[in-house]
């Protein structure tokens, strides 16, 4: 069966750059930028993305065009020998973990935005709204529903095929989540009181930043560009070859941090301008930001138009995650598509009910002392995740050869780069050392 590729530059980059646009950057980075002084936090993030975020991201897209196969097909293609193929396999192990938890997350915003459509949610008295979220939270069968719409609309979406599927809807989703964000910027920024968020956003005061910043802007890096997990390797198996990898990876990174700060603009200048707390960590979103539409002219409809925007951002990202496992099963075990994408779903949906639960019937469920969700996450986000980073750096630096690695990236010489002293420094040395610091900060095993 002939595989399929991307149709065009555009549905790669609005394909991958829709992978890493998600939570991450419209919940997590702007309250970890609120909690770690703003714009000198930026700064240092934008430092890591050059350092370490390009690098494995184009030694990622050059490892799947190179295989033409899935993450565990890729290493076994390029080193039969060897037991490689297992990083390969941690890489679908950790975007399936991930998928489980991050659809049920995906499900928190669906249900907002629905309660955003009918007014209940602007209905909340501003110090209820903890209470509603957690209301939401250990409401299980609410949570299961709107769990299994998230999953279906994205098998639906991963059934279709990649230019029918992932490239087409990504080529309508992506253009409609940064129009939004064009919208609620200019509402935000028009604000009485906004100049102050915006000053927060992008002036740097370096004193705000600690040894601990510093690290979170490394870790962040790394995550929030779907690094490790399969999604980037899998997605450069579907790139043609004529195409520019260096090219594409800037613009998939330049994407990803557009949306990042563009989303800072929206959330900051409103906070500031209604005096709530920029450093008001996972709750950001969930609690402090309901309460901002409650004060803001038009308030219903801005707030409806947020959830919408990172609803769209969530199912982004769950179409790569899911598409990961798929073409493993598609291409390892000669399913075809459908029948690989039904297991799969089912599988995630089986997977996500202790981490649903765990907010509900089993709160008192504890393993290392974290709930089943944490522990999920734990493993997934802070063990798994680096360590398959880690293990893609030494072997594409090592193993397969950076040489190797370059001459792929440059397309067999079709483009000319003169950096491959530096890319090889970055693949072989700094990349892996930056993801092992990562791996011992997120596991608490070093601290400041």
């Amino acid at each position: 069966m002939k595989r399929e590729n991307f149709s065009s530059k555009f549905g790669v980059i609005a394909a991958a750059a829709g992978s890493a646009i998600g939570l991450g950057n419209i919940w997590k980075f702007p309250y970890i930028v609120g909690q770690n002084g703003g714009a000198a936090f930026i700064l240092v993030y934008l430092i890591c993305i050059i350092l370490v975020g390009t690098v494995v991201m184009v030694s990622e897209l050059s490892l799947g065009r190179r295989a033409q196969r899935n993450p565990s097909g890729a290493f076994k293609a390029i080193s039969p020998s060897g037991k490689w193929h297992y990083t390969g396999v941690l890489a679908i192990a950790t975007s399936f973990i991930i998928l489980s938890f991050y659809s049920m997350i995906a499900g928190w915003v669906f249900s907002y935005f629905f309660s955003s459509i009918t007014g209940k949610l602007m209905a909340v008295p501003p110090e209820n709204l903890t209470l509603y979220f957690e209301n939401l939270a250990g409401n299980t069968p609410v949570v299961l529903f709107f769990n299994i719409l998230v999953i279906c609309i994205t098998a639906f979406v991963v059934i279709s095929g990649i230019q029918d599927g992932i490239e087409k809807y990504s080529k309508i989703l992506m253009p409609i989540l940064f129009f939004t964000l064009v919208i609620l910027i200019f509402r935000s920024v028009t604000l009485d009181g906004a100049k102050e968020g915006l000053d927060f956003l992008f002036k740097p005061d370096f004193s705000q930043l600690t040894t601990e910043s510093i690290l979170e802007a490394l870790g962040h890096s790394f995550y929030s560009l779907s690094l490790g997990m399969g999604i980037i390797l899998t997605y450069g198996s579907y790139i043609k070859k004529e195409e520019n990898l260096v090219n594409l990876s800037l613009k998939i990174i330049a994407a990803d941090t557009i949306v990042a700060l563009m989303a800072g603009m929206v959330i900051f200048p409103a906070v500031f301008a209604y005096g709530f707390e920029p450093g008001a960590g996972p709750s950001l979103i969930f609690i402090t930001l309901p309460a901002v539409f409650q004060e803001m002219p038009l308030g219903s409809f801005f707030e409806t138009l947020f959830f919408l925007l990172i609803g769209i951002a969530a199912i982004t990202s769950t179409i790569s995650l899911l598409e990961v496992s798929v073409a493993s099963l598609t291409e390892e075990l000669n399913l075809n598509r459908k029948k690989a994408t039904l297991l799969i779903s089912i599988g995630l949906f089986i997977l996500s009910v202790p981490s649903t639960l765990s907010f509900g019937a089993w709160s008192s469920v504890k393993v290392f002392g974290l709930n089943l969700f944490d522990l999920f996450d734990y493993i997934a986000s802070y063990i798994f995740l680096p360590v398959g980073g880690i293990l893609t750096c030494i072997f594409v630096g090592w193993v397969w050869g950076s040489k190797n690695a370059f001459k792929e990236i440059s397309s067999d010489g079709m483009y000319s780069f003169g950096g491959y002293r530096l890319y090889n420094i970055l693949i072989k040395y700094i990349a892996p050392i930056a993801i092992f610091i990562i791996l011992l900060y997120s596991t608490n095993i070093i601290s400041f």
